[in-house]
């Protein structure tokens, strides 16, 4: 149960983020980390053009939240505010917790506020929780979904949700429904839909989006114009959403939020001042950076292959491996790295500080889409490693559609092989497309700044929104 908010505290804990009196926006994110940072990135873009945001959280990860200037967090529950989740494989018993916790105690957060001088507009919901539209019809406000894939992904999860497209889903299928998209081959499509038998829950979830999307307001999706323009053309009737992104930093992009230089939310330590210290040593476009995200697990086997082809390569690399994968990497690699300043392993960093390092050269990545972003709005190179869901997809787009980097294949037992790696390494690193690559990583980047900044598609679409909550906060004040 969440007590009723004392609003000076809360103002000073977390920053008071009044905006102008017109429109207040409660922000809603999935609990993990690829879902809270482009949310609360977007809070603070509300924040910056004057809104009132608030972002709403559980409590088991609102203590990974530090201080944002603007932004005030407020918790709700997801039903194990105790840290104890239920087992691994029971996704669907989490996702109805939550629908259940979350609801009640997101709308005593709407409740707490509706008499105070700042009452809520709008919520903004991750579309994995639909529940919360439906938490904001019930008090009369507006409703925003909110999508953390690519444009292109969502617009085939829309497809089938709309029974435009099978499953088990073949290529010729996407090809049909989305005219405008790549020629998929299969095991580029989303594992969800290639083989919906593999992972039920997570599919249940993504399909659980639509449910109800045709009550929202709007719709957004953390992606911009010039990335996806031609891919999602003629696809609104479908799936109405607008571009706002990338949501990235602002610092790293447009630099119109003051003191925007990193997400504000970290559910593990950042070793950011070690990883620099070495990276400044270290010459210009020499490093590969190789990180897995939060999530992917590689088998002992793949860390082995990977850690061969680094050993063998002699490049300078920055290697992030969780403390739970430590043991899977060879006993000699770890004290041959120990004892040579050839590379560097750590179990986190602040990924965005490290691509926009100036020694950084190439991203070898699993392809989740804040990943994916972050390489495209920082200009780097990439080597695509996807495990599951929307990575492979994205993994085909690095490749085939934006050119910025290469997706090593896996041989007939599902592995990627060292001998496949060293030439990957090489070929980012200084192959006959290296320079080319480079300026295409170089042209998006430049794009995904332009997007965000003062007239760009992405701002201009946040723009809109913000006017639209201003002149709904207006009429409603001016109904009393």
């Amino acid at each position: 149960m969440i007590e009723k908010r004392d609003e000076n505290n809360v103002a000073k804990a977390h920053g008071d983020g009044d905006g102008d009196g017109y429109g207040h926006v409660v922000v809603v994110p999935y609990p993990s980390q690829g879902h809270i940072n482009p949310l609360l990135q977007f809070a603070k873009r509300l924040a910056s053009k004057g809104m009132k945001a608030t972002l709403a959280t559980t409590k088991n990860t609102i203590s990974s939240i530090s201080y944002l200037q603007n932004v005030a967090v407020e918790p709700i529950s997801d039903g194990y505010d105790d840290g104890v989740h239920p087992q691994a494989g029971s996704e669907d018993v989490f996702l109805n917790s939550f629908k259940s916790n979350g609801s009640k105690t997101l709308a005593r957060l709407i409740d707490s506020y509706q008499n105070s001088s700042a009452p809520v507009t709008c919520v903004v919901y991750d579309a994995f929780l639909p529940w919360a539209l439906d938490v904001a019809k019930e008090y009369g406000l507006l409703g925003a979904a909110f999508f953390t894939n690519s444009a292109s992904v969502c617009a085939i999860f829309a497809c089938v949700s709309r029974g435009l497209i099978n499953l088990p889903l073949e290529p010729d299928q996407v090809k049909c429904a989305l005219p405008k998209m790549p020629l998929f081959k299969g095991n580029d499509l989303p594992t969800f839909l290639r083989k919906p038998e593999s992972y039920p829950a997570y599919l249940a979830m993504k399909l659980s989006q639509f449910t109800n999307l045709h009550l929202a307001d709007y719709v957004f999706c953390n992606s911009f114009q010039d990335l996806e323009s031609e891919v999602i053309e003629g696809v609104t009737d479908k799936w109405p959403a607008k571009l706002i992104g990338p949501m990235v930093p602002s610092a790293y992009l447009d630099g119109r939020i003051e003191g925007d230089i990193g997400y504000g939310s970290s559910l593990w330590k950042p070793l950011s001042e070690k990883c620099k210290e070495w990276l400044q040593s270290k010459p210009t476009k020499s490093v590969i950076y190789i990180s897995f995200g939060s999530m992917v697990s590689l088998t002992q086997e793949q860390m082995e292959e990977i850690a061969l082809a680094l050993k063998e390569s002699n490049y300078y690399f920055l290697w992030v491996v969780r403390e739970s994968q430590i043991s899977k990497l060879p006993k000699e690699f770890q004290a041959e790295i120990s004892t040579t300043d050839k590379g560097m392993i750590v179990t986190w960093c602040n990924q965005l500080e490290i691509l926009a390092h100036e020694a950084t050269a190439c991203f070898v990545t699993h392809c989740g889409w804040n990943s994916t972003l972050e390489g495209l709005s920082l200009g780097i190179p990439m080597i695509g490693i996807p495990q599951w869901s929307d990575q492979l997809p994205d993994a085909k787009f690095i490749e085939e559609v934006w050119g910025v980097g290469v997706w090593p294949k896996e041989d007939e037992k599902g592995m990627i092989r060292k001998e496949n790696l060293r030439d990957c390494f090489k070929e980012i690193m200084e192959g006959k497309r290296s320079r080319e690559r480079r300026e295409n990583a170089m042209k998006w980047r430049e794009l995904s700044k332009k997007a965000v900044n003062y007239g760009g598609s992405s701002d201009n679409h946040v723009e809109d929104f913000v006017q639209h909550l201003r002149c709904t906060s207006c009429a409603s004040k001016n109904k009393f």
